[in-house]
């Protein structure tokens, strides 16, 4: 198992070093191009996880899935919907971003079927084809008209003028793009942390784990409903007074874990968390064409989420770490909540 764990982790991190790479390739040859690239080889990983027998074949493959599944076609699909969508841009982004949670939800069990019948290395192929069958050709005839990189059409905002290019060097020196990093990053690493030892951490506070196990439902459909709504809501409010939200209702649940047990309150804890962080990966979806426009989102975002994904790596050690030091997970989790608290305390006034 730990061999695996630190397989997951490496694949993880070096997949992360990916996606700044993805995001400036977005705006170099356009969201088609780079949608077909990233279907085709993601597709190649998985049929290389489906064959691999020891560690090493593992981690290649691991690293491949990370960077061109969960980060690569996330991000060139929710930037695809940014650059093509300039009125309702939130609420386009939160339907994205809202199917991909449900689709991420409902895979594992629809291929737990197959994986019964037929094996592991037959589900993983299975879901190889499947990508090759549906991305591609919507990357190929569905994307037709959006942008194109440098040499296709302009990127235009909601009034139909042409956006002009912020340079990264500059975006990264306001204080609104280490908000929305942060948040991301924040989420990521405590959703990630908590998460991974949801069956543990609930168990020490009373639930058996059927009971921690099934907190994932309530989780997942707050979650479904929080990604609509935030991004949603970014047509009307301030981004970062929405990922101040966030951010309050991350800490909020992460606090009231001394006082969950079995029943409502596990409930809303689950709920509470599951919302929060859906909704700031949501908003941050939205925010940075809101604060930058799209002629250079993929670059912008590309690097974004290389943060984020690295710090899902390495959440579940560090609370490992800190219940092996504290004894019990519960001290760890109450230090977590202060980073989501900074970060909600310090945006209205970013």
């Amino acid at each position: 198992m730990r061999e695996f764990s630190t397989a997951y982790m490496i694949g993880t991190l070096c997949g992360a070093v990916a996606l700044p790479w993805i995001g400036r390739a977005v705006d170099r040859f356009g969201v088609r191009l780079v949608l077909v690239a990233v279907a085709l080889t993601f597709g190649v990983f998985l049929t290389l996880l489906s064959l691999v027998e020891g560690i090493v074949g593992l981690t290649v493959a691991f690293v491949g899935a990370r960077a061109m599944g969960q980060g690569g076609m996330t991000l060139v699909a929710t930037t695809a919907v940014a650059i093509a969508v300039t009125r309702k841009r939130g609420t386009a982004i939160g339907i994205t971003t809202a199917v991909g949670t449900a689709g991420i939800s409902l895979v594992p069990v629809a291929t737990e079927r197959v994986i019964t019948e037929f094996g592991w290395r037959a589900a993983v192929f299975g879901e190889a084809l499947a990508v090759w069958a549906i991305v591609l050709p919507i990357a190929i005839w569905g994307l037709r008209g959006v942008r194109g990189g440098k040499g296709g059409t302009e990127a235009r905002g909601a009034d139909g003028a042409a956006e002009t290019a912020w340079p990264l060097r500059s975006i990264v020196r306001t204080s609104m793009f280490w908000l929305i990093t942060g948040a991301v990053a924040c989420s990521g690493l405590v959703t990630t942390a908590v998460f991974f030892h949801q069956v543990s951490v609930l168990g020490e506070q009373g639930l058996t784990p059927v009971q921690a196990a099934a907190n994932f439902l309530p989780q997942t459909a707050a979650g479904l409903l929080a990604s609509f709504a935030f991004s949603a809501a970014t047509d009307r409010f301030s981004p970062k007074l929405l990922i101040a939200g966030c951010m309050a209702m991350q800490a909020g649940a992460l606090c009231m874990l001394p006082i969950v047990g079995p029943g409502v309150t596990a409930v809303v804890y689950g709920m509470a968390l599951g919302a929060g962080a859906a909704g700031a990966r949501s908003v941050e979806a939205a925010a940075f064409p809101y604060y930058y426009g799209t002629a250079s989102l993929g670059t912008l975002r590309g690097l974004t989420q290389s943060v984020a994904v690295s710090s899902t790596a390495v959440a579940p050690l560090l609370l490992s770490l800190g219940r092996e030091a504290a004894g019990s997970y519960l001290p760890p989790v109450l230090a977590l909540a202060v980073l989501p608290a900074l970060i909600a305390a310090a945006a209205p006034f970013v």
